[in-house]
C-alpha cells in the first residue's frame, strides 16, 4: 500500500453500500421510465434473437442430416440472416436510447453535483481545492455514465444467458449439472477481486483529482510563476501528483489485470471438460451431433455474459466509485446552517453582534465575546493590523462562515433565520482583489442585474467622473476584461467591481479594500463611486487607503478580535492611541505618497485637500 501514501481523502467523503448506491441511482432513472422500458424490451428480444441463431444451425443440422436438400440450406441461411439482421437493427436502436438516457442522467448528476458545490459556504472551499472538487464533477460524473451503458450489455447478454440455459437443460439435464457446477466457483471468484477492485479504483480517482488540483493552481497562478521564475518548481509539483497517480493506476491495473485471465481460465477448463464429457456423450448416441454442437456453441455464450460480469467487475466497481464520489460532494453538510428559511424584508441595514465567538478552527480563534452596534446607513470603517479581525467581521455578515456562539442581528432579526439568496442579494460586496468574469465591461457590470438596460448601465458608468474613465478604455463599455480581469488595470477593475455594486443598490455594502496603488486621478473617481454607494446603504469598510477612513462617519479599531478604539479620525488622532500608531506608521507615509503622485499627475501645483 505504499503507493497509496499521501492520497488525501476529504473529510466529507463517505462510503455507500451497493444497495444505498443502487437505490439513489435508481432514483435518477425514475424520470426516464418509458425509455427504460422500450430498452429492456429490446433487451429481451435481442436476447432472443441471438439464443436463437445456435438453435436454427443446431436443428437445421439435424433435419439435413437426416434429409439433405438444398431448400433446406437456403431456408436455413435465410433465417440466421434475418435473426442476424433484427440483432443488428435492434441493438443500434437500443444503444441509440441507451445513450439518450445516460446523458441525461449524467447532466442531472452533473447539475446537482454542481449546484451542491456552489451552494457551500466559504469554509468549503477553504478546506478542499476546488481542482479536486471539479473533477468529482466532470470525471467522476462521466465514469458514472459508462457504467450505465456497461450495465445495459450486461443485462443483455445475463436475459441471452438465462435462455440459453433453458435450452442447456432440454439438451442435456447430465451435461448442465456440469456447468451449473462450475458457477458457484466463478461467482466466489469475481466477488473475491470486488473488494479489492472498489479499494484500488477510489484510490485511483483520488490520484486523478489531486492531478487537477494540481493543473488548476498552476494555470491560476502562472503569472506569480513567472514573475519569480518559478516554472521548473510548479512542473515538479505536477510532475509529483503525475508520478503519484502513474504509481497508483499502474498499482490499479495490476490488480485488475489479474480477473479476465484468472476467470477465462476457469471458464476454459470447464468448457474442456463437457467437450470431453459431450464427446463421448455423442459418441455413446446419448445425444445427437447437432445437439452437441448446440450445446458447446451455447456454453460459450453462456458462459461469456458470467465472464463479463466478472471481468468488467472493476469497471462496475468503477463506476460506483465514482458515483459515491458524486454524491459524497452533494450530501456535504454545510457549515452554515440556517434556522428558517424566510425571505428577508428590504432591509434597512441596522447591524448588532451580540457576544459573538467565532474561529475558522481550534487552534485559530478570531473573535471573542464580539459586540458592535451599526446603524442603519451608517458608514463604518475597520482598521487593525492584519489578523485583527476586520474581515471575518464583514464575511460573518455575508454569511459566508458560521459563528460558534452569540447572535448577529439585522434590523432585529436573527441573520440565521433570513433565506440567505433573498438576503445576499441585498448585500453589495467587493473584495479586495476584486474578480471580474470574461466578458465585456457592461457585462460585468450588469452581472448581478441582469434586466438592466445598455442606457442604465452607461447612465451609471458615467455618473463617475463624467464617465472619463470610460475613455481609457479601447472600445468603451464592449471592451473585453479577459480572464479574471486580467486586460484592465487594477483601478479600472476596482470601477468596474464599484459600479457593479452600484447598479444593485444595496442596504448593506462591504468593501474589502485593495491595498494595490493607484495613480491620484483614478482614486478621486473611485473615491467618488463609493461616496454614491455610502449615501444609499450601511457601509462596513475596511479601509488601507486614509480618504476611505476618513470618509467613514465612525472608525472601529480592532486588535486580536477586540474593539480597542472607536470614533472618527479627529478624536481618535486626539487620542493618541492604537488608531494614532497605525495613522503615524502608515496612513501619513500614504497620505505624503498620495501628495507627491498627485502633484506629478496635475502638473506640480499645490493638491488641496489631503491632510
Amino acid at each position: 500500500m505504499g503507493f497509496f501514501s499521501g492520497l488525501d481523502v476529504e473529510r466529507y467523503d463517505r462510503q455507500y453500500s451497493d444497495r444505498q448506491l443502487a437505490a439513489r441511482i435508481a432514483q435518477y432513472f425514475k424520470p426516464h421510465r418509458g425509455r427504460l422500458l422500450t430498452i429492456a424490451v429490446l433487451l429481451l428480444s435481442l436476447s432472443a434473437s441471438s439464443a436463437a441463431i445456435p438453435l436454427l444451425v443446431s436443428r437445421g443440422l439435424d433435419v439435413m442430416n437426416d434429409t439433405p436438400r438444398d431448400l433446406g440450406i437456403y431456408v436455413l441461411t435465410g433465417l440466421v440472416l434475418l435473426a442476424g439482421l433484427y440483432t443488428w437493427g435492434a441493438n443500434w436502436l437500443r444503444r441509440r436510447l441507451t445513450a439518450r438516457v445516460v446523458g441525461d442522467v449524467v447532466f442531472t448528476l452533473r447539475a446537482d453535483a454542481f449546484r451542491a458545490a456552489a451552494g457551500h459556504d466559504l469554509s468549503f472551499y477553504d478546506e478542499f481545492p476546488s481542482g479536486k472538487i471539479v473533477s468529482r464533477i466532470t470525471s467522476d460524473t462521466r465514469e458514472f455514465g459508462q457504467l450505465v451503458t456497461l450495465i445495459t450489455d450486461l443485462v443483455s447478454q445475463f436475459g441471452q444467458a438465462a435462455i440459453l440455459g433453458t435450452v442447456l437443460l432440454t439438451i442435456s439435464v447430465r451435461l448442465s449439472l456440469y456447468v451449473f457446477g462450475f458457477l458457484p466457483l466463478l461467482f466466489l471468484a469475481a466477488l473475491g477481486f470486488r473488494r479489492l477492485a472498489r479499494t484500488v479504483t477510489r484510490r485511483g480517482m483520488r490520484a486523478m483529482a489531486n492531478v487537477n488540483a494540481a493543473i488548476k493552481e498552476t494555470v491560476s497562478g502562472i503569472a506569480v510563476a513567472k514573475n519569480f521564475r518559478q516554472e521548473m518548481e510548479i512542473f515538479k509539483e505536477f510532475n509529483e501528483a503525475n508520478q503519484t497517480s502513474l504509481k497508483v493506476n499502474i498499482r490499479r491495473g495490476f490488480v485488475l489485470s489479474l480477473v479476465f485471465p484468472s476467470l477465462n481460465a476457469l471458464g476454459g477448463i470447464a468448457t474442456a471438460v463437457l467437450v470431453y464429457v459431450g464427446g463421448l456423450d455423442a459418441v455413446a448416441g446419448a445425444v445427437t451431433v447437432g445437439a452437441w454442437y448446440l450445446f458447446i456453441s451455447s456454453l460459450d455464450r453462456f458462459f461469456f455474459p458470467v465472464l463479463n460480469l466478472s471481468a468488467f467487475w472493476a469497471q462496475v466497481q468503477s463506476g460506483l466509485s465514482a458515483a459515491e464520489r458524486a454524491f459524497a460532494l452533494i450530501d456535504a453538510e454545510p457549515a452554515v446552517v440556517q434556522s428558517d428559511n424566510r425571505p428577508a424584508p428590504r432591509l434597512r441595514g441596522d447591524i448588532r453582534f451580540e457576544h459573538v465567538h467565532f474561529r475558522y478552527s481550534e487552534q485559530e480563534q478570531v473573535l471573542q465575546d464580539f459586540n458592535l452596534h451599526i446603524r442603519p446607513g451608517e458608514s463604518v470603517a475597520l482598521v487593525g493590523h492584519t489578523g485583527a479581525g476586520k474581515s471575518s467581521i464583514a464575511r460573518l455578515i455575508a454569511r459566508f462562515y458560521e459563528f460558534q456562539q452569540g447572535r448577529i442581528l439585522i434590523d432585529g432579526m436573527d441573520i440565521r433565520t433570513f433565506d440567505l439568496e433573498s438576503y445576499r442579494s441585498q448585500l453589495g460586496i467587493v473584495s479586495q482583489i476584486p474578480f471580474l468574469f470574461a466578458g465585456t465591461v457592461a457585462e460585468n457590470i450588469a452581472y448581478a442585474c441582469p434586466q438592466a438596460t445598455r442606457a442604465e448601465i452607461e447612465h451609471a458608468a458615467r455618473q463617475i467622473g463624467d464617465g472619463e474613465w470610460l475613455e481609457t478604455l479601447p472600445d468603451g463599455l464592449d471592451t473585453q476584461v479577459g480572464e479574471r480581469g486580467s486586460l484592465l488595470s487594477m483601478g479600472q477593475r476596482q470601477m468596474v467591481s464599484l459600479l457593479r455594486v452600484l447598479m444593485r443598490r444595496p442596504a448593506i455594502f462591504i468593501l474589502d479594500e485593495a491595498t494595490a496603488s493607484i495613480d491620484p486621478f483614478t482614486e478621486w473617481q473611485i473615491q467618488q463611486a463609493l461616496e454614491m454607494i455610502l449615501a444609499n446603504s450601511t457601509s462596513i469598510l475596511i479601509a488601507h487607503r486614509l480618504s476611505t477612513v476618513r470618509a467613514a462617519d465612525r472608525i472601529i479599531v480592532l486588535q486580536n478580535g477586540l474593539i480597542i478604539e472607536e470614533g472618527n479620525h479627529t478624536s481618535l488622532m486626539r487620542a493618541g492611541g492604537h488608531y494614532a500608531e497605525l495613522y503615524n506608521t502608515y496612513f501619513r507615509h500614504q497620505s505624503l505618497e498620495y501628495v507627491e503622485n498627485a502633484r506629478q499627475a496635475f502638473g506640480g501645483g499645490h493638491t488641496s485637500g489631503v491632510d
